[in-house]
């Protein structure tokens, strides 16, 4: 029996060795190593602080075989060596977008468009144009919307019921932390004057105590439960496109919080996983990596899952953690603040979630080695999860866990150091920064803003990383926008940016967006930096000079490249 188990082994190992000398071979040319593509009088950018920028890449196999400059690259040029000569552009790594809803995004991209609508007359247009395209009793969905830039005044019911009196409409704000329902979907979901507000939400209603047609919070599920769900089809189609535009703006890996938000069901982010992600991994249709968070209500099957398939479910597909909500959003009067709301004296905001369920599930979850996300926007909401995160670790024990905050938009100055000296990610979207101003004027004040809000710069001097998001579809996903707004802060009206001490360096925005981005969600080993092994994942731009780029950072897109390929356009 030993003899039998040595030859098995034997074989088997002479037939790797084979395999291995026939792999070698297919990129050796007369005894020496070749690439199958090299990046050639470029501007690069690699996000690593060892050797910050090089002129030449080479990449085989989809990862970075070597990156310096021509001298060390040209040994590994061959005859079917594939040269890119950039003429100076410059690339950097692809961009790392640490928050955004991918599938909701994609279906946005297929509805009600209310983004930007700056008046009443064209909210309502934009909606009469919806109307003519479907049939009596289908639903019209859409979103989008933002109260600030309708003068602060909010859509209700009244304006859209005499022109949809046959179709239920539903029409999400930017944040999806509130929405607009016409008076025949209030029917169907059956909220009426005497409907009790649930807990953690409110029903918005009238001078006559008739619903209004906004709902916010816990209320959003009474009626998101009586829309029909969209077809596997209709999701596969978005991950297409929604894919497309991330490319388009030299994103290659996302982190996808999926279809979980409050009142949502909890199970669509698994649909989308099983229905979706793995079908679209089976087929060859991945665009672009993802690393995916799932509802904390369910991090035993999460934990199921890792045992089963590990981490990596493929080079595409990749397990992050699992997520939660503390409160709600600025805009929506619900984030959770110690002081109250200017707007009303008695509103400090809502707590969406039970906090011993929180503690519990957020014990078990990193018990489970699961990362844990916790969504929190106002000061008070943000101490409450970093205190829980300290109690966390004082009971499980130290470990490299990376906790993170997503949002972290508005913190008492007392808690900016916390994020280094915890390791806990901020993940933060600066976009978000110029759609909140108003809200921040109206709701909390500049002075109390002033202190603590979309404090980057403070939170970077406490030894944190930032990973920039745009929580897309919420702001549009734009990563060179992002760069720019957090180093300038350049709100309408602030001449030298809005709480100037607050803006960060560009060496600093550039890894938030990349290799930072990467480190928050347990992927620096693979990508987020131009480095010998990584991924070969960048972005090229029309810059022709380091000069240039950093004196107009432009949004555009000349190519993005995903394993080493041109993905983009």
């Amino acid at each position: 029996m030993p003899l039998i188990k040595n030859l098995a082994f034997f074989i088997s190992s002479a037939f790797a060795a084979l395999l291995a000398i026939i792999y070698t071979t297919n990129y050796m040319q007369k005894g020496r190593l070749v690439a199958e593509t090299v990046i050639l009088n470029a501007t690069i950018y690699t996000s690593d602080d060892s050797f910050p920028f090089a002129e030449s890449m080479a990449i085989k196999d989809g990862r970075i075989l070597k990156i310096g400059d021509y001298s060390s690259i040209k040994g590994l040029i061959g005859d079917d060596t594939n040269e890119i000569n950039l003429n100076g552009k410059v690339v950097l790594p692809g961009f790392i977008d640490s928050h955004v809803h991918l599938i909701i995004g994609g279906l946005h991209m297929a509805s009600v468009e209310l983004g930007g609508v700056r008046s009443k007359d064209e909210f309502i247009s934009k909606v009469k144009e919806a109307v003519k395209e479907k049939k009596a009793g289908e639903w019209i969905l859409g979103g989008g919307w933002n109260n600030n830039l309708l003068n602060g005044e909010f859509p209700t019911n009244s304006w859209i019921d005499d022109i949809t009196p046959q179709n239920p409409v539903w029409l999400s704000r930017m944040d999806r932390h509130m929405g607009l329902a016409n008076s025949h979907a209030l029917k169907i979901a059956k909220i009426t004057k005497d409907t009790p507000n649930p807990n953690g939400g409110t029903i918005l209603k009238d001078s006559n105590g008739e619903p209004n047609g906004l709902l916010v919070e816990s209320a959003l599920e009474m009626l998101l439960t009586t829309i029909p769900s969209e077809s596997v089809q209709e999701r596969r189609e978005a991950l297409n496109a929604a894919s497309w535009r991330a490319l388009s703006r030299g994103i290659t890996t996302l982190v996808d919080f999926g279809r979980f938000y409050p009142g949502a069901d909890v199970t669509h982010s698994w649909l989308d996983f099983k229905e979706v992600y793995e079908w679209a991994d089976s087929v060859g249709k991945m665009k672009i990596r993802v690393c995916l968070f799932f509802a904390m209500q369910t991090w035993s099957q999460l934990a199921d899952l890792i045992r089963e398939k590990g981490r990596s479910i493929s080079q595409w597909i990749y397990i992050g953690g699992v997520k939660a909500f503390m409160d709600g959003s600025l805009g929506s009067n619900s984030a959770l603040f110690h002081e109250p709301y200017l707007e009303g004296q008695d509103n400090y905001g809502l707590q969406l979630t039970n906090m011993d369920w929180l503690f519990n599930a957020t014990l078990h979850s990193d018990r489970s080695n699961l990362q844990v996300a916790i969504h929190a926007i106002g000061d008070k909401a943000n101490d409450m999860v970093l205190d829980m995160y300290e109690s966390t670790v004082s009971i499980n024990g130290k470990r490299d866990r990376r906790f993170r905050i997503e949002h972290a938009q508005h913190l008492k100055p007392a808690s900016f150091s916390r994020f280094g000296k915890e390791n806990i990610i901020p993940s933060v979207q600066p976009e978000q920064l110029l759609y909140d101003i108003d809200s921040i004027n109206n709701k909390i004040g500049i002075l109390r803003a002033q202190k603590g809000s979309y404090a980057f710069n403070s939170i970077l001097a406490g030894g944190a990383r930032l990973a920039f998001g745009s929580d897309w579809p919420i702001v549009d996903m734009n990563p060179l926008r992002a760069i720019r707004t957090a180093i300038y802060r350049n709100a309408p009206g602030f001449e030298n940016g809005w709480v100037p001490d607050e803006r960060v360096s560009l060496d600093d925005a550039l890894k938030a967006q990349t290799i930072w981005g990467a480190y928050a969600c347990f992927l620096d080993n693979e990508l987020g930096s131009l480095v010998s092994g990584k991924f070969a994942d960048f972005v090229v731009l029309p810059a022709g000079s380091w000069t240039e780029f950093t004196q107009d950072i432009s949004e555009s897109v000349l190519a993005t490249f995903v394993n080493g390929k041109q993905a983009y356009p």
